[in-house]
């Protein structure tokens, strides 16, 4: 029979996965869009965008360790971390509003305006998701049955990243009547108000199991000690920078290659000869006849073709998500980790080889690369558990939320370079966002960027893994002896 502290309940993932689709309608519209916005809706120079995206980031990442040394000195009957995510729902919501608002202002007036709302959205994420992220490590000590949560969080996760990816875009120009400056002020006040009721639903329904000791005390400094000597936390930390490295590259640079990269015409047709065109056609009628006359898809093959190719790769994301436990459960997540990595480094690097024209071998690479890394999705936020295990064992105290803090911090520090890489590649090649066609040194960055560049990054994580040693016997020996301590506190 298994121990109260081994089951999760349905209702409680699924309650805890509503926590990160709510951070995931803002964190993936940052990752996809907030370049793009910033150079092409608020009209700031790329350069400055670029110093906007990476300083107000990095601030964000440095203070990911402050809160999770405030987390885990946080002691409430509510637990130490579901009080957090409580507390910062309203002004997470309330924040992303005005940061996506665009007010009539000089260049100056916006570049500051911009910079103080983006900083003060990296701080309340960090307040909000640090320690929500920590929560999955206190929530049972079963691998398993993490694995399992892993994987609800991250349909959900998918989920936020289909409607940003597929339907932002799209629901701005409608929104907004075409006007994107109205269109996303409108979108991100529905997703911020969603977000806020959902982290509340994430709160009511989530239970802390796994408590530290009464007698476990220890100071910040060796809590840092006790990071340095984990040899599994600092892999994981170089790892998750550089994934999120690419991940930032990737997303921001998406919207600028179908937009100016990809060949209209070819673009057109592939859409006409896949169906999709009819499907588009269909469908506003059928809004038409229903009286929802506004609600138009845009009429623009570049609109058409990103929504379409994000859609694409995040449908076989959920099919590899799907496959990932079992695979996990048999392999271990290191190994079967690193295999998605690498196999979507591959796909990443085939975009190099494609002309403007190669419309069809683009949407191929796309659905593969979505599947393969898809896998790995829920594996990177278990493996971090893992490492808070592995760091119980050696030290016989446990601090999950300064260790999840480090991994955010990576996380925040990958999302501030590679967002300001990409407004810093476009300003470098010459990105001028009142043109309609941009110059061939610019396309070339922007294919580059596409391309070479993340999958350089990616394959940096996979090198990591080397120095990563819970493999699968590894991950059995720390739940065998994490359970026998705790059967022993009990006794």
């Amino acid at each position: 029979m298994k121990k109260e502290t081994d089951k999760i309940s349905i209702i409680e993932k699924i309650g805890y996965s509503l926590g990160d689709f709510s951070a995931n309608l803002i964190f993936q519209t940052l990752m996809t869009f907030i370049a793009f916005f910033y150079t092409d809706v608020f009209q700031i120079p790329p350069a400055s965008a670029s110093a906007i995206i990476f300083i107000g980031g990095m601030i964000g990442a440095f203070f990911n360790p402050v809160m999770g040394v405030i987390a885990d000195r946080t002691n409430t009957r509510w637990g130490k971390f579901r009080p957090w995510i409580l507390w910062t729902a309203v002004p997470f919501a309330a924040i992303s509003i005005i940061t996506f608002s665009t007010p009539n202002l000089s260049i100056h007036g916006k570049t500051a305006y911009a910079f103080i709302t983006y900083v003060l959205l990296v701080l309340v994420y960090s307040a909000n998701n640090l320690p929500y992220a920590s929560l999955s490590g206190v929530m049972t000590g079963n691998m398993a049955e993490r694995n399992s949560i892993s994987s609800y969080r991250f349909i959900a996760v998918t989920s936020a990243q289909f409607i940003i990816q597929v339907i932002l875009l799209p629901l701005v120009m409608i929104l907004g009547d075409g006007d994107k400056t109205v269109g996303f002020e409108k979108a991100m006040t529905i997703f911020a108000i969603t977000g806020a009721i959902f982290f509340i639903i994430t709160f009511l329904t989530t239970r802390e199991r796994i408590v530290p000791k009464p007698e476990q005390k220890s100071s910040v400094k060796e809590d840092l000690g006790d990071l340095i000597k984990n040899k599994p936390w600092i892999a994981m930390l170089i790892l998750t920078v550089f994934i999120f490295i690419t991940l930032s590259l990737r997303g921001g640079v998406s919207v600028y290659y179908f937009k100016d990269f990809l060949s209209e015409e070819h673009l057109s047709s592939f859409l006409q000869n896949i169906g999709f065109n009819s499907f588009i056609e269909n469908l506003n009628n059928s809004l038409q006849k229903i009286g929802l006359i506004g609600f138009q898809w845009p009429e623009d093959a570049a609109t058409s073709g990103f929504s379409l190719f994000n859609a694409a790769g995040i449908i076989f994301m959920m099919i590899g998500i799907g496959v990932s436990k079992k695979l996990a459960d048999k392999y271990g997540k290191r190994d079967v980790f690193g295999f998605g990595l690498f196999i979507t480094a591959i796909c990443f690097f085939s975009f190099v080889l494609f002309s403007s024209q190669n419309i069809g071998m683009v949407f191929i690479a796309q659905i593969l690369h979505g599947f393969f890394y898809g896998i790995t999705i829920p594996l990177l936020w278990a493996m971090i558990a893992d490492v808070a295990d592995f760091s119980e064992v050696k030290t016989n105290r446990r601090a999950t939320a300064i260790i999840f803090s480090a991994m955010i911090f990576g996380l925040k520090t990958g999302l501030s370079i590679g967002g300001g890489l990409v407004a810093g590649i476009l300003a470098f090649f010459n990105y001028d966002e009142q043109l309609v066609f941009q110059a061939g040194d610019t396309v070339r960055g922007i294919k580059l960027t596409m391309g070479l560049f993340p999958a350089i990054t990616l394959l940096i994580s996979v090198a990591c893994l080397f120095f990563y040693e819970i493999d699968k016997r590894k991950e059995m020996e720390i739940e065998r002896e994490l359970l026998s301590r705790r059967e022993k506190n009990e006794q």
